[in-house]
């Protein structure tokens, strides 16, 4: 237990953290109140005592599921020796998105754009901000790669970095629709091949 969280931040932890996986898997509009109650052993009032309603609390979620896979990311990003191979990071990290390290339920933005585009505007918003801190984090990668000329200078970065998370997104969804590995594995060769092709040989 961090003893440097107030009790009341360590009670809030302890709710994200029960309830994460149950938001990412059943959605927004799937989980109840009673399905928070079970997961942590609270009472409504112990809840609603920390969070100003569900909403609230799903909104902590998502952040909290979005975090590790930002955490994950960074960290193999880090340990990449070339641009390219930092690139390719995302394709590896959602390649194993059924693996444990991942949210379980799969991609929390996919998640939460799917379920909260014409229902909640507070998660939908939350959602679009993650996808666009992505694309500047890949627009960022390239600009820094063409700079050491790993990459081609005459590129549109902006649109390279929007297709390549259409593209992990998107394999991910038939993935999940399909349960099938193999189609997320055949998107992914088209991320890498995009990626290719911008790299100087």
């Amino acid at each position: 237990m961090d003893e440097t969280l107030s009790k009341a931040e360590r009670t809030r932890k302890f709710i994200i953290e029960k309830t994460a996986s149950i938001f990412n898997t059943q959605g927004y509009a799937g989980t109840s109140l009673s399905d928070l109650t079970q997961a942590t052993g609270l009472t409504k009032g112990s809840i609603y005592g920390n969070f100003e309603n569900k909403e609230q609390v799903a909104l902590a979620v998502f952040d909290y599921n979005y975090t590790t896979i930002l955490r994950i990311s960074r960290e193999l990003i880090n340990l990449a020796g070339t641009y390219r191979e930092k690139l390719l990071i995302y394709s590896s990290v959602y390649h194993d998105f059924m693996e444990s390290s991942f949210p379980q339920g799969g991609c929390p933005i996919l998640n939460t754009a799917i379920e909260a585009d014409d229902t909640n505007r507070l998660l939908k918003n939350r959602a679009a901000e993650a996808i666009f801190k992505w694309k500047e984090n890949i627009v960022k990668l390239i600009q820094e790669g063409s700079l050491a000329g790993e990459f081609k200078p005459v590129i549109d970065e902006a649109q390279m970095a929007l297709s390549i998370i259409a593209l992990i997104e998107g394999g991910v969804m038939i993935a999940k629709v399909t349960d099938s590995q193999k189609n997320l594995d055949e998107v992914l060769k088209t991320v890498k091949m995009l990626i290719d092709q911008m790299t100087v040989k």
